[in-house]
Parts: structure tokens; C-alpha cells; sequence
């Protein structure tokens, strides 16, 4: 049975379990030119050739914050048979009333069957329930499987971040994309 339900603790063990990484075929170039009259950025999808893996490592820190977060009404996880099988850890905004989505994962054995579509669902309804006008996420523009996924989802990419991770990142790095879903 798969059951979607806040998210009330958390170890470092099933955060490495679930948000393992992703494995990518494709990767969306960014292009980026400025002059003193016009600044413009355009993603195009291309294919890789070789796969692109991506490994997640998570520290303590990161998971003391993840559980500050627990009791606020916009965590969840999705469960399989009593398995955590993929969560999402959110935070509301209050000044911007919107809801900011830091981790989305499904465990790898569990992509591809509906799980990551039931979990975002729950995370939306909890914020139109809260009034808020818009859920944000964050990924980067080498993980092609993940926009697509939001896309889907009625999400919309509506930011680019060239040094977000590195100031090295642009233009072969990985670059920031940030992707919201307008609720009101």
C-alpha cells in the first residue's frame, strides 16, 4: 500500500537512501550574453555523450536543518507498505508567501511508478490549503529527467543562477534552474 504522510523524522542513513543521485542522457546548454542594452539566456536541450551521474553526499548540518523543518506542515514522504520510499523537505517564505521546495527525491527502485506525481500533489495541496501563491524548486540544468518531471507537472522554468553552486559553473558546470508552480 502507498500511503503519502508528513515527514516526522529523518535519519543521515535514509537520506542517503533516498536521494541517491540521478543518471542523466540529456543536459539543457545554457547561453548567456549581456550588453549594455539587453541580457539574454536561452536553454537548449541536448544530448550527452556519455551519461551524466550525479552523487548526492549529505552531512549532519544538512540534516539538523532538514529536521528543524519536520514540524512545519510541509514535509512529507511517501511510504510503500510502511518503506520510505521518497520525500520532500519545504519551507514556507512568508515574506514572498510562497513555499520553497530544498529536497525532492524518490529512492531509484521506486522512480517511474507514480510516487514522485503523488508525493508533489500532497506538497501542492498543502500550500494552496495555506494560501501560499507559489511552490519553487530548484535543480540544475544537467538533470534533464527532473525538468521534465516539473514541466509535466505544470511547472515552469522561470530562473537561471550561473554561479549558484561554483563560480566556476558556467558554462560546462552545473547551472541553477529554478522552476515554479504559480498556485494563485
Amino acid at each position: 500500500m502507498t500511503e503519502v504522510r508528513p515527514l516526522t523524522s529523518l535519519t543521515l542513513e535514509e537520506l542517503h537512501q533516498i536521494a541517491s543521485g540521478y543518471v542523466s542522457e540529456q543536459k539543457y546548454e545554457v547561453a548567456h550574453s549581456e550588453t549594455e542594452d539587453e541580457v539574454t539566456f536561452m536553454l537548449s536541450p541536448a544530448q550527452l555523450e556519455q551519461p551524466y551521474i550525479k552523487k548526492y553526499s549529505f552531512d549532519g548540518e544538512t540534516l539538523q536543518a532538514y529536521e528543524k523543518l519536520l514540524d512545519n506542515g510541509f514535509c512529507f514522504g511517501i511510504y510503500e507498505d510502511g518503506t520510505l520510499a521518497g520525500l520532500a523537505i519545504s519551507e514556507v517564505h512568508t515574506w514572498n508567501n510562497s513555499l520553497q521546495l530544498h529536497d525532492f527525491h524518490i529512492a531509484e527502485e521506486y522512480r517511474g511508478r507514480g510516487f514522485g506525481r503523488q508525493l508533489m500533489e500532497r506538497v501542492v495541496s498543502a500550500a494552496r490549503d495555506a494560501g501560499l501563491r507559489i511552490v519553487v524548486c530548484e535543480t540544475q540544468n544537467k538533470n534533464a529527467p527532473a525538468i521534465k518531471f516539473y514541466k509535466r507537472l505544470g511547472f515552469s522554468l522561470e530562473g537561471i543562477d550561473l554561479t549558484h553552486y561554483r563560480n566556476t559553473d558556467y558554462p560546462d558546470g552545473e547551472i541553477a534552474v529554478f522552476m515554479k508552480l504559480h498556485l494563485a
